[in-house]
């Protein structure tokens, strides 16, 4: 599954009405399944305390009602929400919204806090589990989101949370809606096996393996190995990741404090979206290079109401005969190309050949990957360049896959795996990959 998260105060004008038919046509042309609005849920505004000139998305004042500027009148907001609801699942598209089961704004009444907050949340208090009527309030919450037509939660910094509850939480909710998912914020990776196979998250963040590995390879620091390393040590959860390049916590890629441009993405965006079953998100704007170059510190302000120059771009060109810049419009093509194998190789076995290169093949492991994606229909060689160099290399398929694909291939593309002893060449750009 491709999840798509996007703030909607950042797209268009704002509102939840910007969401229309030309919007969920780009969404669907990247292959994604699910939208994760950010921010729906009504937070602190206007107060002292506050982050920015708006809020963050994460102090949330009012459980059950959403923000009042996302709506074009903001008596009808809960309508204009239903609504949207509504246009995105006729669209072909679960929707995602936020569940904060750590922290609720110091304004948040109706559920009981401890006086002290987390890290540097200054603009939070932290909810107190110890008192049995919370468990019930936040069940209650849950409910009443999904009974509206929400097909999941993010759970935001669920390691902070009682696993006791979590699990209690996510049993009570799966008993009335099974197919409701949840999505867990999770930073360590000892507590994967655990969220996933007894609490009962369906996908967790792979944010300290995927996505700590792949910036690393990007920004030189790790050798393309450790990305074998990481999906040997996951083993049976790949399924249960959610891999990831950007979101509205991280630097866009294409920032001076990641990889200083988007076309560096590519190669990772292959690994990260094909080489297994787990899912990948994108976050509003990656896929068409945002930088965020306003922004001292890479990121997309989640706290400021801003103009995200690329966004604009894009939902201009929905409403008039404005076309996208040539640039974003390069980036945004190959994203399209590379995505649109995903829902092709679901349910494909997966094979990683980096450990059976020869030197002198051209093939280095510390800056490149293959893999092959393959099935009863056919069979997929993937080459990832993690390099500043254009690469061609030839890459040996060994005997045992060859046999594999033998007894399950029939006919289709795989004959040239079958059929030959000599290794497969295969190029690709730098910082790219190739697909055959």
């Amino acid at each position: 599954m491709i999840i798509y998260q996007v703030l909607p105060r950042l797209w268009g004008k704002g509102k939840f009405s910007d969401w229309q038919a030309p919007a969920f046509k780009h969404l669907r042309s990247l292959g994604a399944g699910a939208v994760w609005y950010t921010g729906v849920i009504r937070h602190s505004t206007g107060k002292p305390y506050v982050k920015g000139n708006i809020g963050s998305p994460y102090s949330i004042v009012d459980y059950y009602d959403v923000n009042p500027y996302l709506a074009d009148e903001p008596e009808r907001r809960m309508e204009e929400f239903k609504e949207l609801l509504e246009r995105s699942h006729k669209a072909g598209l679960k929707v995602i919204i936020d569940y904060v089961p750590n922290h609720v704004s110091p304004d948040c009444k109706n559920i009981p806090v401890h006086d002290y907050f987390d890290y540097d949340w200054e603009d939070t208090l932290k909810i107190d589990f110890s008192k049995r009527e919370t468990w019930d309030i936040m069940l209650e919450i849950a409910l009443f989101w999904a009974s509206l037509g929400v097909d999941g939660f993010r759970c935001d910094m669920v390691e902070l949370v009682p696993q006791e509850f979590l699990k209690w939480l996510i049993s009570s909710v799966k008993k009335a809606y099974p197919s409701f998912i949840f999505i867990g914020e999770a930073y360590e990776k000892s507590n994967y096996y655990k969220f996933i196979r007894e609490l009962g998250f369906d996908y967790l963040y792979d944010k300290s393996g995927f996505y700590d590995i792949v910036r690393d390879v990007i920004c030189g620091g790790r050798s393309a190995r450790e990305l074998s390393f990481n999906w040997q040590e996951l083993g049976g959860l790949q399924g249960n990741m959610l891999n990831f390049l950007e979101n509205h916590d991280e630097q866009r890629i294409a920032s001076s404090a990641f990889a200083g441009s988007p076309q560096k993405a590519y190669a990772a965006l292959t690994f990260g979206a094909l080489f297994n079953n787990a899912s990948f998100m994108l976050y509003a704007g990656q896929e068409l290079g945002e930088s965020a170059e306003n922004e001292a510190d890479g990121r997309t302000s989640i706290f400021d109401l801003v103009s995200v120059p690329t966004l604009k771009h894009l939902t201009d060109s929905f409403n008039t005969s404005k076309r996208l810049p040539m640039k974003e419009s390069c980036v945004l093509s190959r994203y399209k190309k590379i995505l649109s194998y995903a829902r092709k190789f679901e349910g494909l076995f997966n094979w990683d050949l980096c450990y059976c290169q020869l030197q002198g093949s051209g093939f280095n492991p510390d800056r490149h990957f293959a893999f092959l994606r393959y099935g009863p229909k056919g069979a997929w060689l993937v080459f990832c360049n993690f390099s500043d160099e254009p690469a061609s290399v030839n890459i040996i398929i060994p005997e045992e896959l060859k046999r594999h694909i033998s007894a399950l291939v029939k006919g289709g593309n795989a004959n040239v795996i079958r059929e030959t002893d000599a290794p497969i060449a295969i190029s690709a750009k730098a910082w790219d990959s190739t697909i055959i």
